[in-house]
């Protein structure tokens, strides 16, 4: 029987390689040789990284490695593991011929002919849409974590600070009928007052507390964000200090809000005041607004997106560590020294905004300042 031509061509082994390799086109399979230079290409090379192979063959493969990766020896590093080890695995960013980078998969493995290192065979696959979903996948369960963690801290911060709450008024409303005793003399009365003083701060205390629990009672209006803030405007100038260079930066025409003005009003103070006491030799507070359209809030992945307006406050001061950020807006953890801070104002922003629909952010780079924002959703179908 004789065989037909394509028959004859896959029993000849060369014949089948040639056809294997022009036929895969989802990984890049090529040959290098002893130094590195590129030998062979694929199909699969050109879809990954642009290169046709008259374009590559006879370049090295390091061109193929980002200039960090580059200036680390990585590339002769792979070589030299493949070489030592008899196989080199990794993952990390590549770049295509028109700049674009991919986040691969690649596998060097050693030729040996007679004991002799003639070369080496290399396969590259495109995972960047896997490493997206992973790195996706890992920023919303940090996010489920945290909000899970904040979720406990403030049942347990709401229900210490109802108790609180109730052992305050007993307090106050003993001094005030003490205070209303006849014939009290002149030091009893210092002492009453003293002790109310001090109850209204801790009746102050309360109420943050309260309000990151979200506990608090609101009184939600319908508000025009930047008309608000220019209403205050001078207050938070006077909650800079003369050290403080103070600017403002509100976008046009946002849609209304529905918040309680009064913690609204507090929690963008606390902002400043942050803000201000992070640069304690002076320097530059940016208060701006913006809207932010179709946005998920961190906590609450699966939600639908909707539009928010957003309150940033930003420095220029000497940022939180990397390591702190998580924490920032627990109650009473602060970063500021021991009986310069309660640890509640940025608590308070944290529960303000979530008991309005919203959420809060930090950005903090060391040495370069901080930002802070406070996202508020905006009025469904308000224009």
């Amino acid at each position: 029987m004789s065989l037909q031509p394509s028959q004859i061509a896959l029993d000849d082994e060369t014949r089948q390689f040639a056809l294997l390799l022009r036929s895969v086109t989802d990984y890049a399979i090529y040959m290098l040789d002893a130094q590195g230079y590129i030998c062979s290409w694929n199909p699969g090379g050109e879809r990954i990284k642009g290169y046709r192979a008259e374009d590559i063959i006879g370049q090295h493969f390091s061109r193929f490695y980002t200039p960090e990766d580059v200036a680390q020896g990585l590339p002769a590093h792979g070589l030299a593991v493949a070489r030592r080890e008899g196989k080199f695995e990794a993952e990390g960013w590549r770049v295509r011929k028109d700049g674009s980078r991919f986040h691969a998969s690649i596998v060097i493995d050693p030729i040996w002919e007679d004991g002799e290192l003639i070369g080496y065979a290399k396969i590259t696959r495109d995972i960047t849409e896997r490493y997206e979903a992973q790195q996706r996948l890992q920023v919303t369960q940090k996010a489920l974590a945290q909000s899970q963690k904040m979720e406990a801290i403030g049942k347990l911060t709401l229900g210490l600070a109802h108790d609180f709450n109730n052992l305050l008024t007993i307090i106050i409303n003993s001094l005030d009928l003490i205070g209303m005793r006849p014939g009290a003399d002149a030091r009893t009365q210092e002492l009453v007052e003293a002790a109310l003083r001090a109850s209204d701060r801790g009746a102050l205390l309360t109420r943050q507390l309260l309000a990151f629990g979200r506990g608090q009672t609101l009184a939600p209006e319908r508000s025009d964000l930047n008309e608000l803030l220019l209403r205050s405007m001078e207050l938070y100038r006077r909650a800079c200090g003369g050290t403080i260079n103070f600017e403002t930066d509100l976008a046009a025409n946002l849609p209304p809000v529905e918040i309680d003005v009064a913690q609204f009003e507090a929690a963008v103070l606390n902002l400043i005041s942050n803000s201000r006491d992070a640069m304690p030799r002076g320097g530059d507070i940016v208060l701006s607004t913006r809207l932010l359209p179709q946005t998920t809030p961190p906590a609450e992945p699966e939600a639908a997106p909707r539009d928010f307006v957003c309150i940033s406050v930003r420095d220029n001061g000497h940022g939180i560590p990397d390591q702190l950020q998580e924490r920032v807006f627990e109650p009473f953890f602060t970063t500021k020294e021991v009986g310069k801070g309660s640890g509640l104002g940025l608590s308070q922003v944290f529960g303000f905004a979530a008991q309005s629909g919203g959420f809060a952010s930090l950005h903090s780079v060391g040495d370069q300042g901080t930002t802070v924002s406070l996202c508020l959703p905006t009025v469904e179908g308000a224009q």
